[in-house]
């Protein structure tokens, strides 16, 4: 005697969900992106901190993070990385080793316009299906869900 199966529950599409379609075209902008970045020998995450920088004075690791809303501990490490590639100089203070400040080399501060054109261009090549209009219409949308969930992190992956 062979009990009967119940039916399982109804759920939704996963290509019903927005936020499906969002990671979606997100993961293949980034993609995209880390694979002109290649040739330059930074990945999308120190991107992210040499254009933060960019243009600042010396900063702190503290507000590095800050800026890009990473923790403190992947900061530093990124940071670190930079420092290695000659990108990034870093000065410790000299009453108290525990605090540095940090800044862009002047290969740095080169290298970032070059890179940013990259990144202007992989927009350009993913997003040209979109009218202008439609292209600003999507960065009010998404500028709106990012002040409406007070998201402050931004993306490195």
């Amino acid at each position: 005697m062979s009990k009967a199966k119940a039916a399982p529950e109804p759920v939704s599409d996963l290509k019903s969900h927005v936020g499906f379609w969002m990671r979606f075209v997100s993961n293949h902008v980034s993609q995209a992106f880390a694979r002109k970045l290649v040739k330059s020998g930074v990945t999308v995450a120190e991107w992210v901190v040499l254009r933060e920088m960019y243009g600042r004075q010396d900063v702190s690791p503290s507000k590095v993070a800050d800026l890009t809303g990473m923790t403190r501990g992947a900061a530093s490490k990124l940071i670190d990385r930079l420092v290695d590639k000659k990108l990034i100089h870093r000065e410790e203070c000299a009453d108290d080793r525990r605090y540095q400040d940090i800044g862009l080399t002047a290969s740095g501060v080169k290298l970032v316009p070059s890179l940013a054109a990259l990144a202007d261009r992989n927009d350009q090549e993913l997003f040209n299906a979109l009218t202008a209009a439609e292209r600003q219409t999507l960065l009010a949308i998404l500028k709106k869900l990012v002040q409406a969930h007070d998201l402050h992190k931004l993306p490195t992956q």
